[in-house]
């Protein structure tokens, strides 16, 4: 037998049974008949087939031609726990940098009014951070994976920065992306050689024009949710997601004011920076933000602490687990809410959490803070109800809601069925409300005090 045959016997470690799979490799069951007849054939019977050894040779190496193409296939193909991987890591950094930014526009929009808040068509306030979050998150996924292989549905548009008399507002965007970009190695991301021109800016802004799908695959991105919250010093949330054949396979919340014990989401965020000049920092003190994100299928959802002022993010950076609470009495559940009046019905939302028993005062909070809420175990219910008219877009919900899932947690729309992200930035076909809650209990019970006054709704 030729010696490329032996190489075979390397193998044996991998081969139990009749083509079982072990360590992620697949071996069949000649390849087993052949170990067996090779060191087994002092007598001629033991031998499986009589065989020249013309035949033998090439049967061998035969063999071992197609185990090893297996293996080639095998090995360059990642397993089922390294799937998304490089896509996580670079999205979770590209969040923390994107909510070191948001911090220092906030700072400033907190401390003066400098005309960095602006007004879109539909009256909600767009900022500085809103583009320059864009443009930095849009960059940086164009670098790590190939703008010929990144597509992004996002909020913004570059119609308002194009304007004539907006010259001064683009060069504070671009000032602040190239600001956020100088940092990148610290975050463990490459950044560019050169400062980006405005040209480059508006180029990666606009880049985000994907109107998703229901196949292949596209990110989705809220540079700032919860744009009121974030204008008033309160909740915001970055939200990036990873969309795949119209499934969510990863999403990233960062919370940059999100605080380290739940009581402290019942107060505006002015309020405890007069408390905490007032009393020393602790432990129980308002935590500087968070990094929540998820795998879809990974049965985990994972919290990073936010990235501080000239720290080095090494990963991954003190993470831990979180899971969904485990209440499931809805006397001591928590539930949460949208704060603007606008686009939910609050008077609705109240009138379901007194039918099911719910009698803690809601949770008001700005942006997909509320699913982190969920997902962290501070809270067990979120419920929304849109005013007539009113559409949800997919990235509003995309991140929060495999989180969520991951972290144990069910989420649906009102009739119970799951949300639907393959019909462009829609949820179309989404039936009354928006439901997360900690478990199936809860949820239940919810879907059936929606079913039982819906049409005394109004809605």
């Amino acid at each position: 037998m030729p010696l490329y045959c032996s190489g075979l016997a390397t193998r044996v470690p991998h081969v139990l049974g009749n083509g079982r799979i072990i360590n992620n490799h697949l071996i069949s069951h000649h390849v087993g008949t052949l170990f067996f007849s090779r060191h087994h054939n002092s007598s001629p019977k033991h031998n499986l087939v009589s065989l020249s050894k013309f035949n033998q040779s090439c049967l061998c190496c035969s063999s071992s031609s197609s185990i090893m193409e297996e293996q080639t296939k095998l090995d360059s193909t990642p397993s089922e726990s390294e799937k998304y991987s490089k896509e996580v890591e670079v999205a979770v950094r590209a969040v923390q940098m994107a909510c070191a930014l948001c911090q220092r526009v906030q700072g400033n929009l907190i401390s003066k009014t400098n005309g960095q808040v602006q007004s879109k068509d539909d009256n909600s306030p767009v900022t500085v951070a809103d583009w320059s979050v864009q443009a930095t998150v849009s960059w940086l996924l164009s670098e790590s994976f190939g703008s010929k292989n990144v597509s992004i549905v996002a909020e913004e548009d570059i119609q308002k920065l194009c304007k004539a008399d907006a010259a001064g507002l683009l060069a504070t965007v671009s000032n602040t992306v190239n600001e956020c970009l100088a940092e990148a190695s610290r975050f463990g991301l490459k950044g560019p050689n050169i400062s980006l021109g405005t040209s480059e800016v508006l180029e990666a802004i606009s880049r985000c024009n994907s109107t998703g799908g229901p196949t292949g695959r596209f990110w989705t991105l809220d540079p700032v949710d919860g744009t009121l919250g974030f204008v008033r010093g309160d909740q915001y949330a970055v939200a990036l997601a990873l969309i795949e054949d119209g499934q969510v396979v990863l999403g990233v919340l960062g919370c940059p004011n999100y605080p380290i014990s739940k009581e402290w989401l019942s107060y505006h965020h002015r309020y405890h920076r007069i408390i905490s000049k007032l009393t020393p920092p602790t432990s129980e003190s308002w935590d500087k933000g968070c990094v929540i994100y998820a795998r879809r299928g990974s049965g985990e959802a994972l919290m990073q602490p936010l990235l501080h002022v000239n720290q080095k993010l090494v990963w991954p950076n003190s993470v831990r687990p979180v899971r969904v609470s485990s209440i499931d009495n809805p006397s001591l559940a928590t539930f949460c809410e949208p704060v603007e009046k606008a686009n939910s019905s609050h008077s609705f939302t109240a009138g379901v959490a007194h039918s099911m028993g719910l009698r803690k005062q809601p949770l008001r909070v700005y942006s997909m803070v509320k699913y982190a809420a969920i997902a962290r175990g501070d809270a067990e219910i979120f419920m929304k109800f849109a005013r007539a008219g009113y559409k949800e877009k997919i990235w509003d919900h995309a991140a929060g809601v495999v989180i969520i899932q991951e972290a144990g947690g069910v989420v649906t729309d009102a009739r119970g069925r799951p949300l639907d992200f393959s019909k462009g930035i829609y949820l179309e076909g989404l039936d009354r409300g928006i439901i997360a809650c900690a478990g199936p209990k809860l949820h239940d019970k919810i879907i059936s005090a929606v079913d039982a006054s819906w049409d005394s709704s109004g809605l």
